[in-house]
């Protein structure tokens, strides 16, 4: 998909990844609606495109909630035009360990319903069109696992293989779908599992930024930005995710016992 004159909105755009994406599609030509509960966040990213010659707006909206995804798309139609993008990028970690059924109803709200409830409103009419772009920012977690933190680990599974259903799915409809797997980005959602006085917090924390280099969310969105462009599916901003993926298709048991040596190693530090 081409870019430039495009309408995108990016939720969790007030920092980190979502910040970066909605910065790279605007230098890009797209038109860009931000979405964060995080309101002054939002406007900041906003204007700081706006200052670069990108045109931008946004507003406070929770990703998860069905109304203000529609409030989302309602925006772009009514400053830009029809949406083309969609970029489920807001997530959060969740509790450490198993949760109380509350602690998994939050996780599971933003990190998998909330691209349920955003595709539910905009697939029917990029069916119709024969154009259309989902772009899921799940993670790492979600093709390999997250230690100390279920809830996450769990909803980026399950983020992915909503993520394959859909461009199975609608893919002969011209709608595209990527999928975004990070391992260690420099963003405040990792500042914050790091700053977390819990040792679940701090094992997940350790088994991020010793996986592999932590990289900059804005490499996350040049890489993302290719994938949209060129319709690519699965992104893979640390290519050695490939090959750990790889190895853990080839022996499961094997790779979990490796996890677990992994996770005792961590635990000792």
């Amino acid at each position: 998909m081409e870019l430039d004159g495009k309408v995108a909105i990016v939720t969790g755009g007030a920092s980190g990844i979502g910040q970066a994406l909605a910065s790279e599609l605007a230098n890009q030509g797209a038109r860009v609606v931000i979405g964060d509960l995080d309101e002054a966040g939002a406007q900041s990213t906003a204007v700081a495109i706006g200052s670069a010659g990108g045109e931008s707006v946004s507003m406070r909206a929770n990703a998860a909630d069905a109304a203000d995804i529609e409030a989302l798309i309602t925006l772009a139609g009514r400053q830009f035009g029809p949406v083309d993008i969609y970029v489920a990028n807001a997530g959060i970690i969740g509790k450490p360990g198993l949760g109380a059924d509350s602690d998994w109803d939050v996780v599971l709200d933003v990190n998998l319903r909330a691209h349920i409830r955003a595709a539910r409103l905009l697939v029917p009419q990029w069916s119709s069109t024969g154009s259309g772009y989902f772009v899921s920012v799940a993670s790492a977690a979600g093709l390999l696992t997250q230690l100390g933190a279920a809830g996450y680990a769990v909803s980026k599974h399950a983020a992915v293989g909503f993520a394959e259903w859909l461009a199975v799915t609608y893919g002969d409809e011209g709608i595209g779908v990527s999928c975004v797997c990070p391992l260690g980005v420099e963003t405040p959602l990792l500042q914050a599992i790091r700053d977390v006085d819990d040792p679940d917090a701090r094992l997940g924390a350790s088994a991020i930024e010793k996986s592999a280099e932590v990289i900059s969310a804005a490499d996350v969105a040049t890489a993302t930005v290719e994938a949209i462009r060129s319709g690519r599916f699965m992104v893979l901003p640390h290519p050695e995710l490939l090959e750990m993926y790889r190895q853990k298709g080839s022996d499961y048991d094997r790779w979990i016992a490796g996890m677990r040596r992994y996770q005792r190693a961590l635990r000792a530090l």
